[in-house]
């Protein structure tokens, strides 16, 4: 797994689209700038979503991963 230190943690484990966005939009908006955000998901549609919401949000995605059905993404929140 990757060595990106990360802020906040987001596990949205179990849970199906569109709840993983949805958390993870609520949780950018407690964060500061410059805080990075690693979200854990089991949801194969996010490896579809967290990177349009990344882009549509101009956050950029430091890094995804999959290690079996376990999906992280790492997230940088780059605007106030």
């Amino acid at each position: 797994m990757s060595d990106i230190t990360f802020t906040h943690e987001l596990d949205t484990s179990g849970l199906m689209c569109p709840e993983p966005v949805m958390m993870l939009h609520g949780k950018v908006r407690e964060m500061e700038k410059g805080d990075v955000l690693k979200v854990i998901a089991t949801d194969p549609s996010t490896t579809r979503d967290i990177p349009k919401f990344c882009q549509f949000l101009g956050f950029p995605l430091l890094d995804q991963q999959q290690d079996g059905d376990v999906y992280v993404y790492f997230i940088e929140k780059n605007t106030d």
